[in-house]
């Protein structure tokens, strides 16, 4: 049976009760969630809880995601590896150090985050906008992107497309939403707010899938390694920043599914209310579950299983050198 991500936005306490996790809330109410159930735990509420807690979400192999004050995204608990192997870790590491590999692995990873955003130009050109200029542009840069002979280069060849391809958020956008520049910690409006909560929820996700596999999350190939950052969790996000944030923030404005009073505004800038986050993520969660035909594998698959093949096509590379192919959207 499949599994889902559960969200749990009260202030409480989380504890284990027998085989079921429990949350006390802070309104005297008592709620269990049974574990077996879910994929991954989400925690935007101010949460404590113990070791017996995370004892039974380790048993389980339930990664928990926490989202602090103000919704910002704190850190991640991961539970042990569903699969161990030292000599994926060393593989991968290998595969980091030899340079002309890494550089062969980022480059497609950009190739693919770039397509990405292009297709979304190209969907919203078909319907009442005007593109041309921009999605040329998207595709000349893919060009540049795989002619690159260093990362530093690459990093700013998808600098330059996404910049591009911000810049026609506001005319997809209906108003009063908009968005003049990208702007972040702290995101200065509304549009800029849905962006951030929304990559912050996909570079979750890819986590969650990284940690499936016996790939090492802190050892990226287009992000440099660091002391605080999964660096391969944002290789892969940004390869569907486009598919699964963008996409949804397009919805729920151009549908009117979110409006302004979802929002606070204060001095340290523009954030989501808790029902507008529950809005947001009710709207991930099903684009998450939706489902596509894949022609290589031939068969329907749901977005997050694409980001798990991703994944695995990476691993599969990094043991066997076998293509690795992160997905462009074909539909």
């Amino acid at each position: 049976m499949p599994k889902d991500n559960h969200h749990v936005f009260a202030d409480g306490d989380l504890s284990r009760s027998e085989g079921t996790l429990r949350i006390d809330t802070l309104d005297g109410e008592t709620k269990h969630l049974p574990v077996e159930s879910i994929d991954t735990l989400y925690l935007h509420g101010q949460i404590t809880f113990n070791t017996r807690a995370l004892g039974l979400l380790n048993e389980h192999g339930v990664p928990v995601h926490v989202f602090g004050w103000k919704d910002y995204y704190r850190g991640s608990y991961l539970p042990k590896r569903e699969h161990l192997s030292g000599n994926t870790v060393v593989e991968q590491v290998r595969a980091y150090d030899d340079y002309d590999r890494r550089l062969t692995i980022a480059t497609s990873m950009i190739e693919a985050s770039i397509h990405n955003m292009r297709a979304n130009l190209v969907y919203y050109n078909a319907r009442d906008h005007s593109f041309e200029e921009e999605i040329e542009h998207l595709a000349s840069l893919k060009t540049e992107a795989s002619t690159c002979a260093a990362i530093d280069t690459l990093r700013g060849v998808e600098a330059t497309a996404r910049k591009t391809y911000y810049a026609c958020f506001g005319e997809i956008l209906r108003e009063p939403f908009s968005l003049d520049r990208r702007e972040y910690n702290p995101p200065t409006n509304e549009t800029n707010a849905l962006i951030s909560f929304l990559n912050a929820m996909v570079y979750t996700t890819c986590i969650s899938a990284i940690r499936k596999t016996a790939l090492d999350p802190t050892v990226g190939f287009m992000h440099e390694p660091g002391d605080r950052r999964f660096t391969l969790s944002l290789d892969i996000a940004d390869i569907y920043k486009p598919i699964l944030a963008d996409r949804v923030l397009f919805r729920l404005v151009n549908r009117q599914q979110i409006g302004l009073e979802e929002f606070e505004t204060d001095l340290d800038g523009c954030l989501l209310t808790e029902t507008g986050r529950m809005t947001v993520l009710a709207e991930y969660e099903k684009t998450l579950d939706r489902t596509v035909e894949h022609p290589r594998l031939k068969r329907k698959v749901s977005y997050k299983t694409l980001v798990q093949t991703d994944v695995y096509s990476l691993k599969k590379h990094v043991l066997t050198d076998e293509p690795y192919r992160p997905t462009e959207r074909w539909w």
